[in-house]
C-alpha cells in the first residue's frame, strides 16, 4: 500500500510539473502571459478644468465593494486607479467618484455611473477585467473618454518626459 501511495504522489507531482512546463513553454513567446501586463482595475481620468483650488482635496473612487482614497495635487489632469480582485465579474455595477475640498465636510463632486468591464487577454488563456472612465465638470463621469481628456493626458505625459528647467 505504501508503494501505491508513493507512486500516486510521484505521478501527481509529475503531472503538476508537466502542466507547469507546458504552460511555461506555451507562454515563452514575447507575449505577456499568466497575468503579466493585465490587471483588473477601474481607471478614472479626472480633468480638473473648471474647478478652482483642488490641491489637497480628498478623493474617493469606489466600485465592487472596494475603494481607493487619497489627496489631489493641483494639476490639469489626474489619473486615479482602483485595483479590483482578479475574480471580478464583468457586470461590476456602479462606480462612484467623490471629491471633497480641503477643509470641507461635503463633497464638491459626487458622481456615479453604471459600468460593465472589458476583458483583456494575457495572450495565454488568462486575463483581467478593466474599464477606463473620464470625469469632466461639464460631462460628469462617463465611459466615453472625450478627446480633450485624451489630449490633456498626452500633454501631461509630455511634460513629465521633458520637465521645464527652473528659471
Amino acid at each position: 500500500m505504501v508503494k501505491v501511495v508513493r507512486r500516486t504522489v510521484r505521478l501527481g507531482v509529475l503531472a503538476i510539473v508537466s502542466a507547469v512546463a507546458v504552460t511555461a513553454s506555451a507562454c515563452s513567446s514575447s507575449k505577456p502571459c499568466a497575468g503579466v501586463g493585465v490587471t483588473s482595475q477601474i481607471g478614472v481620468m479626472f480633468l480638473q478644468q473648471g474647478y478652482t483650488d483642488l490641491a489637497g482635496a480628498s478623493y474617493e473612487l469606489c466600485a465592487g465593494g472596494k475603494c481607493v482614497k487619497d489627496k489631489l495635487e493641483q494639476e490639469d489632469i489626474t489619473r486615479i486607479n482602483l485595483p479590483l480582485p482578479d475574480d471580478v465579474d464583468a457586470d461590476l455595477g456602479t462606480v462612484r467618484f467623490r471629491v471633497t475640498p480641503k477643509g470641507s465636510g461635503s463633497p464638491e463632486i459626487d458622481a456615479s455611473s453604471d459600468v460593465k468591464l472589458t476583458r483583456q487577454s494575457d495572450g495565454c488563456g488568462g486575463g483581467a477585467y478593466s474599464r477606463g472612465l473620464a470625469f469632466t465638470k461639464d460631462g460628469g463621469l462617463t465611459t466615453k473618454i472625450p478627446s480633450r481628456v485624451t489630449a490633456a493626458w498626452r500633454d501631461h505625459l509630455k511634460s513629465l518626459a521633458s520637465p521645464s528647467e527652473p528659471s
